[in-house]
């Protein structure tokens, strides 16, 4: 895989600057998903015409059917990672010829089981490993990996404030 640093992510972040000028409520962008049980503790998540299967391991209730919730989180993160480390290249016009992106979490179950409620039930730390080659400088894929901490949506999740609003609807 060699990334393209000529033009087609560029001329959409151009296109994307000149419509957020002409209008600023053009940079917002809203998303939905919706999820429905299925099985034990799993869930089928939709996501416009795709369907997403999330399951736990047995030692949580579930039948390993498909990855559990934080597991999908980590997928997020790494699919974020790999287009955001390819549209900031194109951006920088740094060439990349292999990149791989590998996330680890760790999770204290306490926090979930509400055995203690000092504990927090997400992760309690999240490692992002990225091999990342080509014909660059070093300094010059750490500049891309800035870039990359910098604008990455998912890990921005993580690492920024999102405020969260639930409603309860009861029948």
């Amino acid at each position: 895989m060699t990334t393209d640093v000529r033009k087609p992510l560029n001329d959409i972040a151009d296109a994307t600057a000149r419509a957020v000028a002409d209008d600023p409520a053009n940079a917002l962008v809203g998303f939905r998903v919706s999820g429905t049980p299925e099985g034990t503790v799993g869930s089928a998540i939709t996501v416009g015409k795709h369907t997403i299967r999330v399951d736990e391991p047995p030692a949580l209730g579930g039948e390993a059917t498909a990855p559990n919730p934080v597991e999908v989180y980590l997928a997020s993160l790494i699919a974020c990672q790999v287009v955001t480390y390819r549209f900031w290249a194109q951006r920088l016009g740094i060439t990349i010829d292999d990149l791989a992106v590998q996330a680890e979490g760790d999770l204290d179950v306490r926090g979930f089981f509400g055995l203690d409620d000092h504990t927090r039930p997400g992760f309690q730390a999240v490692r992002v490993t990225v091999r990342i080659s080509g014909p660059e400088s070093a300094q010059r894929y750490n500049e891309l990996q800035h870039a990359v901490d910098t604008h990455c949506p998912v890990l921005d999740l993580t690492t920024g404030h999102t405020p969260v609003d639930t409603t309860l609807i009861t029948s």
